[in-house]
């Protein structure tokens, strides 16, 4: 089993530093996304893997191969770490046509094996008729195509790409985050994704990390890791879109009472009583009534205020004064149907089982 140990250390005498720890096996051709905020360190622990930072302590590893150990001043160069990077600007050099592009990597190679490795590429990226053209001469979709390849000519062992999506406007993006996916699981290497955006890690990664300010927070598989985040933080980075701070009023048949704002909440026991927790609501878990549904069996309703609304794409997005504020996502339909505005009463209704609740950290 070839594993990837890492153990960096960064001290920044602005913004918090960086402390990264984790062993991942590499073997299986599997898409990693280092899902974070801007700031948290997920570009500074790609440019560590990829040779082109050094920490200030600590090691990187791969396999039997020391690309970093600070101790023995160990650093290995980013051309002798046999990796493909793909940069979020593509890196494409303007004066050289795609074919040229492609190649760059082909040094020590003879002619005859570079035209075959070129070829093969061109086909597999779907990049044919194109090989005389200028990079400013291709669309969006095609630049991403031809430096994927670029990244790829040596048949490296891991590919590395910082936030390749992160340029384009979202229907581009939208489309383009689909392809790059099947691209990458057509080269059939492991990969690892840095992103900010949640959306690239739900339809590119098998697994997903969770940065927040330099250190990891959580890891697991994608499903895993969005289906239950581990603390606020967590949470807040996988979209959750109402995230409550309250404390443990009582607890009854496993049932905790909650008090959040003057309202109480109840939900499936964090902690003990009198302790603080966190309650992560998903705006999609929230129903909007004009009338209390005593008889529906969601112990939560509250009585609010609709203090805004705004289309997004099929649905509208709600914002809920019910003594805290509270996110809600609707269908257009159902919107038209409830005819409410901003200003007007209504209530929101929860079933505990669908609020995640977790110790306040």
């Amino acid at each position: 089993m070839t594993l990837l140990d890492v153990d960096i250390g960064f001290h920044y005498r602005q913004g918090p530093g960086i402390e990264c720890r984790w062993q991942d096996p590499v073997d299986t051709p599997r898409v990693t996304v280092f899902l974070g905020a801007s700031g948290s360190g997920k570009s500074t622990v790609l440019r560590c893997l990829a040779g082109l930072e050094r920490p200030q302590r600590g090691h990187v590893r791969f396999g039997d191969q020391i690309w970093f150990d600070a101790e023995r001043s160990v650093h290995v160069t980013p051309d002798r770490r046999n990796l493909g990077v793909l940069f979020q600007d593509y890196a494409l050099f303007p004066h050289l046509t795609v074919e040229r592009n492609v190649a760059f990597g082909a040094h020590g190679l003879t002619r005859p094996e570079v035209a075959r490795r070129v070829g093969e590429l061109i086909e597999a990226f779907r990049i044919q008729g194109l090989e005389a053209r200028l990079p400013g001469e291709l669309s969006g979709g095609q630049q991403q195509r031809v430096a994927l390849a670029r990244a790829v000519f040596r048949k490296p062992r891991l590919l590395l790409l910082d936030e390749p999506l992160s340029a384009l406007d979202r229907a581009t993006g939208d489309e383009m985050r689909d392809e790059l996916g099947t691209l990458i699981r057509t080269l059939g290497m492991p990969a690892y994704v840095v992103s900010h955006d949640r959306a690239d890690a739900l339809a590119l990664a098998d697994q997903t990390v969770l940065l927040d300010e330099g250190r990891i927070i959580q890891r697991g598989t994608t499903q895993d890791v969005f289906d239950a985040p581990a603390s606020a933080a967590a949470a807040r980075l996988v979209g959750v879109d109402t995230i409550l701070l309250g404390r443990i009023a009582s607890v009854d048949n496993g049932l905790a009472r909650v008090t959040v704002g003057g309202q109480e909440v109840r939900v499936a026991v964090p902690a003990a009583v009198g302790h603080e927790a966190a309650l992560c609501v998903r705006a999609e878990d929230v129903t909007i009534a004009l009338h209390d549904a005593s008889d529906v069996s969601a112990v939560n309703r509250w009585h609010a205020v609709v203090r805004s609304e705004a289309p997004d794409g099929p649905f509208v997005r709600v914002s809920l004064d019910c003594g805290f504020r509270l996110a809600a996502v609707v269908t257009r339909d159902a919107w038209q149907r409830l005819q409410l505005k901003p200003g007007d009463a209504a209530w929101a209704i929860v079933k505990a089982t669908s609020i995640r609740a977790l110790p306040r950290r």
